[in-house]
């Protein structure tokens, strides 16, 4: 929001290693991220792992926040008394996360990660590539399934065929509304139904 240049996130670690330093002294230091996936999350010692320590997941989900904003982080020691110098001139210090070429705007970074999912919404793979390929809007027609109870602007997970979450946005229609109009064409939709479950100002894509 304040158009940082670089976060820099003080550990009692290094920075991230590819399992936790002091049960593993086998584990192996990450210097550089270009993209945070689920690797590189379970590794932090998210909630499917048991490695991680130091609240590293924590920080790597604020490394992410701070690279879909265009900010370069970097996580390292706080016991280098330079650290925090380094880090802002750039030169190597702990792990380095790059910042996305394509900035995400404010109101899809609030969507993204501030608000917490109320449901799911299962669309087809016609749907998907619309979304993610196309820049599209969902439209009732490509939704399969219904998960979760949540009203209009309720923030959703979108999940494809195989179970996989790929973007999130804010639901136009109520759980119970969706699962009547589920599968239904355009032309077909009761009068007044939105014509979109998610609109794409109101949709990110994810990594």
């Amino acid at each position: 929001m304040i158009s940082a240049d670089c976060l820099v996130l003080l550990s009692d670690v290094d920075g991230l290693y590819s399992a936790d330093p002091g049960r593993h002294p086998d584990a192996r230091f990450i210097p550089d991220v270009h993209l945070i996936t689920s690797e590189i999350e379970r590794m932090a010692g998210g909630a499917s792992s048991a490695v991680g320590s130091g609240g590293m997941a924590t920080k790597i989900t604020a490394a992410k926040i701070a690279a879909w904003s265009g900010v370069r982080a970097v996580i390292a020691s706080a016991e280098s008394p330079s650290v925090v110098l380094d880090a802002v001139a750039g030169k190597p210090v702990g792990t380095v996360v790059r910042p996305r070429r394509h900035r995400l705007p404010s109101r899809k970074l609030w969507i993204a990660f501030a608000q917490g999912a109320s449901g799911r919404v299962t669309v087809d793979d016609g749907a998907r590539r619309a979304l993610t390929r196309d820049g599209r809007s969902l439209l009732p027609a490509g939704v399969r399934d219904v998960d979760g109870r949540f009203e209009a602007d309720d923030a959703v997970e979108v999940v494809g065929e195989d179970g996989r979450p790929f973007a999130k946005g804010l639901a136009r229609v109520s759980a119970d509304s969706l699962r009547a109009i589920a599968g239904r064409r355009t032309s077909e939709l009761p009068d007044g139904t939105p014509h979109e479950v998610i609109h794409r100002d109101d949709l990110v894509v994810l990594p």
